[in-house]
C-alpha cells in the first residue's frame, strides 16, 4: 500500500532589507526558531491528494514589536499552497530587527517549500 508521508521544509532566509533603508544592524528573527514557523504550516488535503508540491516565497514586513503586518507571495508555487504559506507566516511572532540600538520594521523574504514523500509501506 501506498502513503504519502507530508515533509514541510521550511527554509528562512532573510532579504536585503529594512523596510525604510537598505540595511540594518539586526534582521528579525522567529520566536522559537525555525520549529514555530514550521507548527503554523498545515498542507492543504487537495493539494496533498493530487500531489501538488512547490516552493513558495513569502514577502513579510515585520513591525517594532514582532508581529507581521504586510504578508504576499513574491514567487508562488498553486494558489493553495501559497495561502497556506501565507497563513503560516501572518500567524509566526518574531523577535524585530534593530538598527543602531532601535527596534525598527523590515521585511524578509521566508521560502517555504512543500513536498509530499511518496513512499511504500512494507505489510
Amino acid at each position: 500500500m501506498k502513503t504519502l508521508k507530508l515533509i514541510v521544509i521550511a527554509l528562512f532566509v532573510f532579504t536585503i532589507s529594512n523596510y525604510a533603508q537598505e540595511e540594518i544592524d539586526k534582521m528579525p528573527e522567529i520566536k522559537g526558531g525555525i520549529q514555530e514557523l514550521a507548527k503554523n504550516i498545515k498542507y492543504p488535503e487537495s493539494a496533498k491528494k493530487e500531489g501538488i508540491m512547490g516552493t513558495v516565497f513569502v514577502k513579510a514586513v515585520i513591525d517594532e514589536v514582532g508581529n507581521v503586518v504586510k504578508a504576499e507571495v513574491e514567487k508562488g508555487a498553486n494558489e493553495e499552497l501559497n495561502a497556506a504559506a501565507i497563513s503560516a507566516v501572518k500567524n509566526t511572532k518574531f523577535i524585530p530587527g534593530e538598527d543602531k540600538g532601535e527596534k525598527v520594521k523590515a521585511e524578509v523574504t521566508i521560502p517555504i517549500k512543500f513536498k509530499l514523500d511518496d513512499k511504500k509501506d512494507k505489510e
